[in-house]
């Protein structure tokens, strides 16, 4: 029987494939997207923030439940950061509206994010062709004390 698959936003690493490969995800087809209301934070993961004005780029996949507890019982036992899920409405870069799922961590000690961590992001976010600015606001998270 196959298992249903469910729309997902991801933003932080899990927008890379080598780390979605760490838990045998391999999305069959994903796509660039946005989610308004929200800026990213990285301290010392990536989480999300409400904003009045932010926006945030990911990727749009499709994985089933069982992928997705794959992925979020990583998050918790190796990373260290328990996510829950939140439904979204993210915007293609067509212009489509798609409902979605997307992990937001309701908790998370403040502490100074590891380069290589943020490196992490931002490679496979310029190879997507996310924004030039959202880029450096990523990197930005690297000046933290």
């Amino acid at each position: 029987m196959t298992q249903p698959k469910v729309w997902t936003f991801f933003y932080g690493s899990y927008i890379n494939k080598r780390a979605l490969a760490e838990v045998d995800f391999a999305p069959d087809q994903l796509e660039v997207a946005r989610l308004g209301g929200f800026d990213i934070e990285i301290r010392p993961r990536a989480n999300l923030v409400p904003s009045t004005c932010g926006m945030v780029y990911g990727i749009l996949a499709s994985p089933t439940h069982a992928e997705l507890d794959r992925l979020y019982a990583h998050a918790r036992d190796v990373l260290g950061e328990t996510y829950l899920p939140q439904a979204v409405l993210v915007e293609t870069l067509d212009g489509r509206y798609v409902p979605a799922l997307c992990y937001i961590c309701p908790e998370m000690a403040d502490r100074p994010p590891d380069p290589a961590y943020i490196d992490h992001i931002v490679e496979p976010a310029r190879a997507y062709g996310f924004p030039e600015w959202y880029l450096d606001e990523v990197e930005s998270f690297k000046n933290l004390d």
